[in-house]
């Protein structure tokens, strides 16, 4: 069965491409979600103007996560811990902690766009991935510093 798609899927296809599925997953899931519909000649011409539309969109939003990347690549996150004798955190410090910080500097951010392979368990300076899209990406530096000594 061919349908035309009205939303990005992933493992399918793009908004406007013309797909080939079985019926079944066609009319169970697609369908009813909104996600696709039938190939005719309205469809196509309705989708072509909500292309439009939504590139307009596009080129907004990608102009606003340029600018918080840019704020993200210059910002310093520091983050006052717990610490023993030897540097090591009482705990550890993590990606819903670096969020939280930089979510009061006022830079709008997901705790799913930061990427920290491990929590940080030392003192001491990181620079972590954040992802704000595919095609987006940049690093944040993080400080992680003893409260004890920490006086900003």
């Amino acid at each position: 069965m061919e349908l035309l798609l009205t939303k990005n899927i992933d493992t399918l296809g793009r908004i406007g491409d013309v797909v080939k599925v079985k019926k079944g997953y066609a009319r169970n899931y697609l369908l009813p979600r909104g996600m696709a519909t039938y190939v005719t000649e309205g469809n196509l011409k309705q989708l072509e103007k909500a292309k439009k539309k939504i590139e307009i969109q596009l080129k907004e939003e990608c102009e606003r996560l340029r600018e918080i990347l840019e704020t993200i690549s210059n910002a310093v996150c520091r983050i006052p811990a717990k610490v023993n004798e030897e540097g090591r955190l009482f705990g550890s410090v993590t990606s819903v902690h670096i969020a939280d910080v930089l979510k009061k500097q006022g830079i709008p951010i997901d705790v799913d766009m930061i990427k920290l392979e491990n929590p940080v368990k030392e003192c001491g300076e990181y620079d972590v991935a954040v992802v704000l899209s595919a095609e987006m990406k940049t690093t944040c530096k993080v400080q992680v510093v003893n409260e004890e000594e920490d006086v900003v």
